[in-house]
């Protein structure tokens, strides 16, 4: 089994580009459809797997471009460790003083461990000050439990 970490930073009003963020339909709009839904299915058709916005179900970061891989561990624990070190890295800028809190951060790590070594994806999301977010995920694959299908960038 392997893990892979993924890290996108940016504007919040970006991120809520939900569109973007899922996987398009599998059957495209049929003839006679709208001109404008038959343009918007094939922009996002042609953008979502190289865009590096995450995608609103964590599995599907196996399909985007391998440079947005961040770290592949066999290990959960280690995977885990790369979580707790990200969020202690921008810990500082999160945008809620509760969540600046490093000690708050060590029981979400210990979690992400325990779900990663079940096979379970782990995913992250932080405000950041200045209307910026914060996504951190771990995907698991050989094969992905969500997504069985999904291919595996190992690196």
């Amino acid at each position: 089994m392997y893990h892979h970490g993924y890290l996108w930073t940016g504007p919040k009003a970006r991120f809520d580009q939900e569109a973007l963020r899922r996987p398009p339909h599998p059957a495209p709009p049929p003839g006679g459809s709208r001109p404008e839904l038959i343009q918007r299915y094939r922009e996002v058709a042609a953008e979502f797997p190289t865009s590096d916005l995450p995608p609103v179900e964590t599995a599907y970061w196996l399909i985007k471009p391998h440079s947005l891989v961040r770290g592949t561990w066999e290990e959960a624990k280690e995977a885990a460790s790369w979580l707790g070190e990200r969020l202690t890295d921008y810990a500082s800028r999160f945008a809620s003083e509760r969540d600046r809190d490093i000690m708050r951060l060590a029981p979400l790590v210990n979690a992400a461990a325990e779900q990663l070594h079940s096979g379970a994806d782990v995913s992250l999301g932080f405000y950041l000050e200045r209307l910026s977010y914060l996504h951190l995920a771990v995907v698991t694959c050989t094969p992905n439990r969500s997504l069985p299908t999904l291919p595996c960038p190992l690196g």
